[in-house]
C-alpha cells in the first residue's frame, strides 16, 4: 500500500496575501504533497497549525506559492488566534470609537482562567479581561463581547441604558446566539473527554 502523503518540511513563515490580517503573527504551516491529488490543493486546521495538501507533481516553488496563498486566507479567518493583548486593546479602542463615543478601558487582555464567562470588566480600575476561549470565534462575535464589556465602563449593571449602549452594535443578538451554541459545544466536548470517548 502506498502512502498518500509525502511529508515536506514544516514552514515557519508565510507571506500573507494583500489585505489579510492575523493580528501580526501566523501559525505553523505544514505542506504535504499527495500523489492522489492531480489539480486541487486544500488547507485546513490541525489544532493550532495549518496543513496544506498539494499535488505531488508540483515544483517546490509552486507548492510554496500555493501554501502561502491558502494558509494566509485560512489564517485570516481566525485573526484573534494569535492576537496579543496589545492587538486586543487596539481592537477595543476601534470599537469604542465606533459604538461607545470613544470610551476607553485602562487595559484589555486575554486570560486563561475564565471558564464560566466570556469576559469581565472591573469598573473601578477600568480593566477588561476576555477568556482565551474566544480566540477561535469569528471576529464579529469577539467584537460583540468587547462592546459588551466596554459598555460596563459607562453602565455597570445590565440596565436599560446598558442595553441601549450595546444595541449600537448591530450583531449583538446574533453574537449572543452564537455564544450560546459555542458554550454548549464546549460543554459537550468536555463531557465526552471526561468519559474518554
Amino acid at each position: 500500500m502506498r502512502r498518500p502523503y509525502a511529508q515536506s518540511p514544516t514552514r515557519k513563515a508565510v507571506d500573507l496575501p494583500a489585505g489579510a490580517d492575523t493580528g501580526g503573527c501566523l501559525p505553523e504551516v505544514v505542506i504535504r504533497a499527495s500523489s492522489r491529488r492531480r489539480k486541487t490543493a486544500s488547507a485546513s486546521w490541525e489544532g493550532e497549525r495549518i496543513v496544506v495538501v498539494v499535488p505531488a507533481h508540483l515544483s517546490l516553488r509552486r507548492r510554496g506559492q500555493i501554501a502561502t496563498d491558502l494558509a494566509g486566507r485560512l489564517a485570516s479567518s481566525k485573526p484573534y488566534l494569535w492576537a496579543s493583548d496589545d492587538d486586543l486593546y487596539r481592537r477595543a479602542e476601534h470599537l469604542a470609537d465606533l459604538y461607545l463615543d470613544g470610551l476607553r478601558a485602562r487595559s484589555v487582555r486575554w486570560v486563561a482562567n475564565q471558564n464560566r464567562r466570556w469576559g469581565s470588566c472591573t469598573i473601578a480600575s477600568g480593566d477588561i479581561r476576555l477568556s482565551d476561549r474566544l480566540r477561535v470565534v469569528p471576529d464579529w462575535v469577539l467584537d460583540a463581547v468587547l462592546v459588551h464589556e466596554l459598555a460596563h465602563l459607562a453602565e455597570p449593571r445590565h440596565s436599560r441604558a446598558f442595553k441601549a449602549l450595546i444595541a449600537r452594535y448591530s450583531r449583538m443578538s446574533e453574537a449572543d446566539t452564537f455564544l450560546e451554541g459555542f458554550a454548549l459545544g464546549l460543554e459537550q466536548a468536555s463531557a465526552a473527554e471526561a468519559r474518554g470517548t
